[in-house]
């Protein structure tokens, strides 16, 4: 017999970064679509505005992903204001730009920048990943199911360009973990996806000059544009909704591949 796809109507979702770009139309999607949301982002973030404007279905949760302490909170938050977690998606992500050796200045890369990078995108994945996971498995399943996490790599983990070692393997790592992580959860019911996005209108793509901006824009084949956050929101949506999707990497970029 088929299996009827699931609506995320009615379901919570836990977003990270989800005070600006990606995470931010994440959860205003989710929102819209029936869902209830909790904003996981920095104190310092825009998520008390974020959540006040979403209303009563969506929470704030000022955290940092990469502390234990802190995502424990955002989870009993959770629970506490809408009962359970079905969903969890992270977006949350930073990005620098530094050769491994700038011939120039005669400097090495800072490994501390290096370790920052890896610290908040990679570890910081895993650790809200391992601690939701113990939420999850409290919901009765549904058809098997118990939950889906929702990570969110980049085209650079594939096609890293200069300056990208520390944020391409960050990213790099989302996508390696994503299979394992996805067979390590398939017994209590609980699916792995990440999408690699490509070139997203998002604030950190909106640090770079506007004529960086227009020349990165042309290298998209089809649509030859940036990415508006809506459009990965929309597939956050289609991935918890469809139950046969697991433990794959998709990418959402227009058919960008990056040249050097």
């Amino acid at each position: 017999m088929a299996t009827a796809m699931r609506s995320v109507k009615g379901m919570v979702a836990l977003v990270t970064g989800g005070a600006s770009g990606l995470g931010r139309a994440t959860a205003e999607r989710l929102v819209q679509q029936g869902a209830s949301a909790v904003v996981l982002d920095l104190p310092t973030s825009e998520g008390t505005a974020v959540a006040k404007e979403l209303g009563k279905h969506c929470a704030f949760a000022p955290a940092d992903v990469t502390s234990e302490e802190d995502v424990l909170a955002a989870l009993a938050l959770t629970r506490q204001r809408f009962g359970h977690l079905d969903v969890v998606v992270n977006c949350a992500g930073i990005g620098i730009a530094l050769k491994t050796y700038n011939v120039r200045m005669n400097k090495a890369h800072g490994l501390h920048h290096f370790e920052r990078v890896i610290r908040v995108n990679l570890l910081g994945t895993f650790n809200v990943i391992r601690l939701s996971v113990g939420e999850m498995i409290r919901n009765e399943p549904e058809d098997g199911h118990r939950g889906v996490i929702v990570n969110t790599a980049s085209v650079a983990a594939f096609d890293g360009q200069v300056g990208q070692a520390a944020y391409s393997a960050s990213k790099g790592g989302i996508v390696g973990m994503t299979l394992p992580i996805a067979r390590d959860l398939a017994s209590v019911g609980i699916r792995v996806i990440t999408i690699a996005p490509g070139l997203f209108a998002t604030p950190l793509l909106g640090e770079l000059p506007e004529k960086v901006q227009s020349f990165l824009t042309r290298q998209v084949p089809f649509p030859s544009r940036l990415g508006h956050p809506s459009e990965f929101a929309h597939l956050v949506q289609s991935v918890v909704e469809n139950p046969m999707l697991n433990g794959e990497v998709v990418r959402l970029d227009g058919a960008l591949r990056m040249q050097p």
